[in-house]
């Protein structure tokens, strides 16, 4: 624990002369008269009064002491570390397309991709993590972070029918591609999620592919369910439609073999976790971590101390000590 003002603990030392000026005060304090002998007072007790009086005192002296201490302002300090750690960069980059809502892959394929990912950002403890999301458009939702508990629930907060449906892989791998260009580790990394053929945005997949290419970035993709007719429930379950989906397969592995990067195909839910599981093992570098502890303040419980140590000395001042005119 440390103070934010440490030089208010200087005054502390003013309970010195208040003691002082306590014990001057209580020695000149009785009265005194002359007696030949005080034979007929040996043996009377000291009044448990009088031992209340000190006890007064010391509540005040403690009201005072926690008060300048509660100044100060005690805090659990900032504590920032940086440590050297193996890691890489990686950005998610999930399809939320309509068609993500079919259930060949329990409960959906969109929910068994969003629990798989929240584990393995789980597991890449010292990896610098973004999220971007896709269907006829992109969105960046989480810059690179290694605040694994924000980008979990980042993941778990997303929903399809957020974007224009449709499935622009090329506009989806674009803005991975940017959430990188600051990353520091020397291995980046994209894991694509998609269920679908690129129909809808702007760049062509292979184009966004030689980018990647060029800027030292891998693309691992993952073609996710079965080809053929699907049946989609709507999320609130009030109706269900059929639509064909095909995966184009032929381009998920272009765009990896140009990256150096691998293709992977789950159509159930246990293969699409041992699919993460082997991308668990991407290869690692070196990185710098910072890692950054909140600042508490701890001035409440000293403030609590006075207020009992004063309430319960007017307690006994104007109840067991009261003095009556």
């Amino acid at each position: 624990m440390m103070f934010k003002h440490p030089y208010i603990l200087f005054f502390l030392i003013i309970i010195i002369p208040l003691v002082g000026w306590y014990i001057w005060k209580w020695r000149n304090s009785n009265p005194s008269m002359g007696l030949s002998t005080t034979r007929a007072f040996n043996g009377i007790p000291t009044s448990w009064k009088v031992y209340v009086m000190h006890l007064c005192f010391a509540l005040q002296i403690i009201a005072v002491g926690s008060i300048i201490v509660a100044l100060a302002r005690p805090q659990t300090h900032d504590s920032k570390r940086t440590s050297r750690v193996e890691g890489t960069d990686i950005v998610l980059a999930i399809d939320i397309s309509s068609s993500m809502l079919a259930n060949d892959l329990k409960p959906t394929r969109f929910d068994a991709a969003k629990e798989v990912a929240q584990k393995f950002v789980n597991q890449r403890t010292d990896d610098n993590i973004g999220l971007v999301v896709f269907s006829g458009e992109s969105l960046s939702l989480m810059p690179l972070t290694n605040d694994k508990p924000t980008l979990i629930n980042a993941i778990g907060n997303v929903k399809t029918g957020l974007l224009n449906d449709g499935t622009a892989i090329g506009d989806g791998l674009s803005s991975a591609i940017n959430r990188l260009t600051s990353g520091k580790a020397k291995s980046k990394s994209i894991i694509l999620l998609t269920d679908g053929t690129n129909n809808a945005g702007d760049v062509a997949p292979a184009t966004a592919a030689q980018i990647a290419k060029q800027k030292g970035i891998k693309i691992y993709t993952i073609g996710v369910g079965t080809n053929g007719s699907i049946q989609i429930t709507d999320p609130y379950g009030f109706s269900t439609t059929t639509m064909e989906t095909k995966i184009d397969e032929g381009a998920l592995k272009d765009i990896a073999s140009i990256t150096k990067g691998k293709y992977f195909r789950a159509t159930d839910s246990r293969m699409l976790r041992d699919i993460f599981s082997e991308i668990d093992s991407l290869e690692k570098t070196t990185l710098d971590v910072n890692k950054i502890m909140r600042t508490e303040e701890n001035f409440m419980p000293w403030i609590f101390i006075a207020l009992c140590a004063l309430s319960l000395q007017l307690l006994l001042r104007y109840t067991l000590l009261r003095r009556i005119p």
